[in-house]
Order: C-alpha cells, then structure tokens, then sequence
C-alpha cells in the first residue's frame, strides 16, 4: 500500500533545507510499530516497513530533506546547526485533517552533521519513544512515535552500542532556530516566506488579523505559555530548552536529557550538560520567556510601519508571557490540590506546599497521587508518610482542608484524579529498559510502554511501577543521545 504523501514544506526555496536520502544500513528489523498512531495519521505497518522505516527504501512520494536551523545553545548563538542525524521523509494529512511529518532520526549523517556520524543508539531512541508516548498519554502537547528499527550495526559513543532509528511524527519540525537561522543571514525574503507559511500551516485563524505577525508571535506565546505549565504540573525538566529545541506550533520536541523528578526540589536539574542549572525545574517558563525574546527579534522587521513602534509592539506581546504562564501554573496545580473554585490566595497554597515537599525533598508524583487518595479515604497518613517532618505538612493541611470546605468532594476526587498521574516514565525504570534493550530484550519496553499508555488509572497489576527509585536506584544524571 502506498504512503499519500502531501508534502508542502519542500515547495519553499531550498535554502531551508538540503535535499538528502538517509544512509541504508546493513540489517533493519522492526522493534515497536506504533499502530494506534498508525491509524491516526493515515498509514500501516505494510506501507512503512522496515526498509522505509530505517531509510533503505525510498517510498513513492517522500521528499527526504534535512532542514536547516540555527538556535541559542545554553544561551550561546550557533547560527547554523540543522537536522544532523534526521531526515524529513515527507508529510501527510491524516483522516482527522491533521498534516504531520514524518522523520527518520539517526538515518545517518546530513549536510548539518558537523562530523557527526548521523547515527543514533538504541537507549536515546527508546527513552524518545517512551517519554514522548507517555507525554502524549498525559495530555501534554508533543511530538510522538511512530516505530523503533534496529539497524544491525554498532554505534561508538561512550561505549560501542547497538544502532537504532526513531520514526517520528510532528505537526512540523519548525522551531524557534529555523527562523534564527534565516535572520542571522539577514534573508529577511526567507522570513517573510517562513512566516506565511507557519500562519498558513499552525495559525490560520492569525491570517485575517490587523497584524498578522504580531498575532502569530501572541499565539505562539500563549501555546508556549500553557505548554511549559503543563510540563512542571506533571515535575517533567526538558533538560536542553535551547530555541532549536522550542516548536514554534507548541508541542515538546527533542527528548535528549530529560527526566521526570522523582524527589521534589525547585532547583532540580538532570541533564549532565547543563552544569549551571540553566533548565532548572523552576527555571523553564523563565527561558520560554527568553526563547521567545529570540523569535519576537526575527519577526520585527516583517511588521510594517515604524520600525520602534514594531519593537514596542513585540514587547508588549512578550509582556503577556508571564501572566499567561502564572494563570497556567496556578489554575494546573490547583485542580491538583482539588481546588474547584479560583480563589487570590490559592497561589499562595500552592507555593507552600511545594515549600514543604521541598524541604523533604518528597516524590513529587507520589504526594500527589496519594493526596488524592486522602480525599476519597479521609486518611492523609500516607501523605504524611513522604515527609521527613510531617509538622510542616500538618499546617498546610489545616489550611487546606479550610479552603475546601463546602466544596463537593466527589467532582474534587474526579478532578484529581484527572491532573495526577498515578505512572511517569520513571528514570531508574528508563535505565532499566535501555540496560535490557542494549543486550537484545526489549520485553522491559514493551511493558513500560503499556503502563505508561494509562497513566492516570489505578493498574495493581502494574504497582510497582508507581514506586519511586530505591537509594541505589536514584538516577542523578541523564545524557544528551549525541
């Protein structure tokens, strides 16, 4: 069966990109075909093999490219990186409407490897798989996976390590770095056609608006806005927000040194590259922000008129950042704590319980889950069993039970249960399925996968997996898949 392909990005100047067939390798097999997201976009398992999967066949209609981008890493400008170890097969609009790419990633190397090999191992490519399908489990807008081949060949990194390839699927792989790369060569043609096309393909209902790239720079805001609220509701760090790694249509993309924490602190970092705490938890929405700053400064010369007033105006959009993400941040973490209503002091809640769990560094996952259980049970001495001195958890308790007083206790539980995820894509059970699919097993993935597919219902059969990590079990860095 063949693939519709309906590819519109290859229709702009090349100069975004460069026209590239991914390398063949010697021994592809299939590892996990995702059908379920299969059947979302259009294709099956037959029309995308193993062979098209891993790059060795070329099926009628794709236009494979490697799109061109710069970015901001850890704060230093890089004004050309691209797709380095990727390789856009091609697009396709889906049975809901839905126009996706479809990308190779570790297909070999590109006009942008930068001598790099262009490959990847199996453990990046898995952990990719597992944390962006249980994102999406979880609600939270991001890119997804589509299969795993294994390629019969070894990669060096570290270590010499079996070599893989992830097929994913986004509404596009345009970020914040694809419109840098073209300022930083002052083509202000290719933002303009950039532009359009973003409005036409993410942001249509912009294109009618007074100002056209102001509304496109206000929408991309407030998407960004929600979606890194909706990241610290659920304790996720990105790990590596540079603007290369920033969607400009709002969705999680490049899962390389990220994590989920287990016990909480503000301050927490994973990623062994980011030293100074950069992506910090607590820092995120402050680089979002930042990111952002770099984007409005590529559209301004594209808003007509007085180029001062343009600046002014872009600013004034930014300026909406930090409300719409506090108004995200308190409104997600309040059905959290099963608050129904909107109340000024409910931030103030909020903040000081995650002041106590910081204290004990308690499992951020896990106080919740169980915090909820104590409004169905009547019974918080479970919760109480997370702190180290459940004094302080005592007195936020008092508050809260005063401020939910008169509130319904059943739509509380359902709401919890909705915001509090009993399952996250634990670190140590990440280890574990990379350790067993390096030596060939891939049953720990398999499993995991199936857990995290429902992460808010109750599995006893699966408990375990909502346990947080032993001492010997802490994972205290994760690792770029480069």
């Amino acid at each position: 069966m063949l693939i519709a392909f309906d590819n519109s990005y290859s229709k702009l100047p090349e100069r975004f990109y460069s026209r590239q067939n991914p390398t063949p390798v010697a021994d592809p097999a299939l590892v996990r075909f995702n059908t379920t997201l299969a059947a979302e976009i259009g294709v099956n398992a037959e029309a995308l093999g193993p062979e098209v999967l891993a790059g060795n066949r070329i099926p009628t209609g794709a236009e494979p490219m490697a799109l061109g981008y710069a970015g901001h890493q850890f704060g230093h400008f890089v004004p050309q990186l691209g797709d380095g170890r990727a390789i856009l097969l091609g697009e396709v609009v889906g049975p809901d409407g839905i126009r996706r790419d479809i990308q190779l990633k570790g297909s070999g190397p590109t006009f942008y490897s930068r001598d790099g090999d262009g490959r990847a191992a199996i453990g990046p490519v898995i952990r990719e798989f597992v944390v962006s399908e249980a994102m999406a489990a979880l609600g939270i807008p991001t890119t997804r996976a589509l299969a795993v081949v294994t390629t019969g060949e070894r990669v060096i990194r570290e270590q010499t390590l079996p070599g893989a390839i992830l097929a994913r699927v986004a509404p596009s792989h345009i970020r914040v770095g694809t419109f840098q790369f073209h300022f930083a060569r002052g083509d202000v043609e290719a933002l303009r056609l950039l532009t359009d096309y973003v409005i036409e393909r993410h942001y249509p209902e912009v294109a009618t608006a007074a100002s056209p790239v102001l509304a496109l720079l206000e929408s991309v805001v407030a998407r960004q806005a929600a979606l890194v609220a909706r990241w610290m509701q659920v304790g996720f760090i990105h790990g590596v927000m540079n603007t290369d790694n920033m969607s400009i249509s709002g969705e999680t993309i490049d899962y390389g040194p990220c994590a989920f924490m287990d016990g909480y602190h503000p301050g927490r970092v994973f990623s062994s590259i980011d030293r100074q705490g950069r992506y910090a938890w607590d820092n995120q929405p402050q680089i979002a922000h930042w990111n952002l700053s770099r984007f409005a400064q590529t559209l301004v010369a594209l808003i007509p008129g007085d180029q001062e007033k343009a600046n002014r105006d872009a600013q004034m959009v930014l300026n909406t950042f930090p409300e719409a993400f506090s108004r995200a941040f308190s409104s997600g973490f309040t059905r959290k704590i099963g608050i129904l209503t909107s109340r000024s002091e409910d931030s103030d809640l909020v903040n000081a319980l995650l002041g106590v769990m910081a204290e004990s560094e308690v499992d951020f996952t896990l106080l919740f889950h169980r915090l909820t259980d104590s409004v169905e049970t009547g019974d918080d001495a479970a919760v109480r069993a997370l702190f180290n001195n459940p004094e302080g958890f005592d007195r936020w308790a008092e508050r809260w039970r005063r401020r939910t007083v008169g509130e319904d206790a059943k739509a509380r539980i359902l709401a919890m249960r909705a915001a509090n995820p009993v399952f996250i894509p634990r670190n140590h059970r990440l280890e574990e399925v990379i350790a067993a699919a390096n030596n060939g097993d891939y049953a720990p993935f398999k499993r995991v996968t199936a857990v995290l597919a429902r992460p808010y219902e109750q599995q006893p059969e699966n408990a375990t997996y909502e346990n947080p990590p032993e001492p010997d079990e802490i994972v205290h860095a994760t690792f770029c898949g480069t």
